[in-house]
């Protein structure tokens, strides 16, 4: 099915066992509230500290992947003569300066990923594989914008995988259930969620980025040209990176409070997924799947 999930027709609707009391993202404000401690505190509470020895090697994994993916070059497999975009965008990133570099930084970085997924490489499922890219782009443009420790990445990228499982539990991250919104909105959300930490911001401002992220692609259909994790996913992930990176500054400048909750967002991201024809649903059979078929345009 996708999104770490294998069903049969005897297990199509069970779900993975969850560790945590807290069932949704309301859950874990009070948590907050009760305690005192935020998101990341929460994970390695309930997950011990063997999360943190795990979380670095995923951090190894994903700064592996950006720099093989801004040095390698060459033609995508698969068939579509996709060039890599990576390695150009990068070295063209160095040339501009301030908010032009940094978002280029942010599209090249993420390209890397998802370049590396298209070619086989090794990378971290972030919520996805088609979604690969989006967290490990902005979590590393962090890094280098605030001068972070590797520690600080590690708390984010606990809030971040907080984030995840709270979707996969209420709804799914499953292209092939939801659509890429499942794929592509869930990784923007868990990115947005660890910038908004990494620069500061609260609990509440926390939650704020990470319904943004979720909320503003709601309904995005997955429809990979040839079934094929390049086209439009690549490009997906660079746009919600960058889409990540600005709903924490927006969270940021506001004082957290907002119309649409988390949990809300979630719940109708579940019942658009429901919605959405299959043929939008990661079968290639519609949408940019048969519109972007070199027969097709070519007619």
């Amino acid at each position: 099915m996708g999104g770490g999930k294998i069903v049969d027709d005897n297990n199509k609707n069970s779900k993975p066992n969850n560790i945590y009391s807290q069932k949704n993202m309301q859950d874990v404000l009070n948590y907050y509230k009760e305690t005192g401690k935020t998101f990341w505190e929460l994970v390695f509470e309930t997950e011990g500290d063997e999360i943190k020895d795990y979380l670095h090697k995923v951090w190894e994994v994903m700064k592996k992947a950006i720099s093989n993916g801004i040095t390698n070059e060459g033609l995508i497999p698969g068939g579509l003569k996709l060039q890599r975009k990576a390695a150009s965008y990068y070295s063209k990133s160095k040339g501009l300066h301030d908010h032009a570099r940094t978002i280029s930084k942010i599209f090249a970085y993420a390209l890397a990923v998802s370049e590396e997924n298209a070619s086989g490489g090794e990378v971290v499922t972030a919520p996805t594989c088609g979604s690969s890219g989006i967290l490990p782009a902005v979590l590393k443009i962090s890094q280098e914008h605030f001068d972070i420790s590797d520690d600080k990445i590690i708390r984010a990228m606990a809030t971040a995988g907080l984030i995840g499982n709270i979707v996969k539990q209420n709804a799914s991250i499953s292209g092939a259930e939801v659509g890429c919104q499942g794929e592509v909105g869930t990784a923007c959300a868990m990115a947005a969620a660890a910038a908004t930490q990494l620069a500061g911001g609260s609990p509440s401002q926390i939650e704020y980025a990470a319904e943004m992220g979720l909320e503003h692609h709601l309904g995005l259909t997955c429809d990979p040209i040839n079934g094929l994790v390049q086209i439009p996913c690549i490009e997906r992930n660079a746009h919600g990176a960058v889409r990540a990176f600005d709903s924490a500054r927006f969270s940021i400048l506001s004082d957290g409070k907002h119309f649409i909750s988390f949990d809300v967002v979630t719940k109708v991201m579940k019942e658009t997924g429901k919605d959405i024809p299959s043929l939008y649903r990661e079968t290639a059979l519609g949408g940019l799947a048969i519109f972007g078929d070199k027969d097709f345009v070519d007619n």
